[in-house]
This record gives structure tokens, sequence and C-alpha cells, in this order.
């Protein structure tokens, strides 16, 4: 199964079994993040991120230029805690 279609099913497990309240916040959230023009600067396939350096999960200082002389390189963001 490809990420999408996992992320998919996801979606559909949540949106049967949230409770209505809780779904109408989320999709209202996601209206409002829209209609902020959120999506007009969004980091599209293909982009190329500008050279940063900052901790990862351990504390230790990781720098983009030097992660991408060995290769491509995914980036994946966490919001920390909620």
């Amino acid at each position: 199964m490809i990420l999408q279609q996992k992320l998919d099913a996801q979606k559909k497990k949540t949106e049967t079994s949230a409770p209505k309240e809780i779904l109408d916040i989320m999709h209202r959230a996601t209206e409002d993040l829209v209609k902020s023009g959120i999506m007009d600067r969004i980091v599209k396939k293909g982009d190329k991120a500008p050279d940063f350096r900052l901790k990862d999960i351990n504390g230790n200082i990781v720098i983009l230029k030097e992660k991408l002389s060995g290769g491509p390189v995914v980036l994946g963001f966490y919001r920390g805690r909620w």
C-alpha cells in the first residue's frame, strides 16, 4: 500500500469514527487555513529548501548542506508537544 492510500484509509476511518463536533472543528480549522492563503506559500515538490541548521530529536545539530552532500534528503517536521 502506498502512502497516499494509507493516508486516505486513515482519513476515512477518522471521518466515520470521530464525534461530529470534533470533525466540525477539524473541518473548520482546515477551511480557515485554506482561506488564509497558506496554500499559496507552501513548499511544493521539487522546490529547493534553503540551507539550515536545526537540532534533531537528540539535540544534535543537523546541517542540510552536509546531508545533501550524501544524496537526496527527505525532510520531516514535527509539531512537537501538543
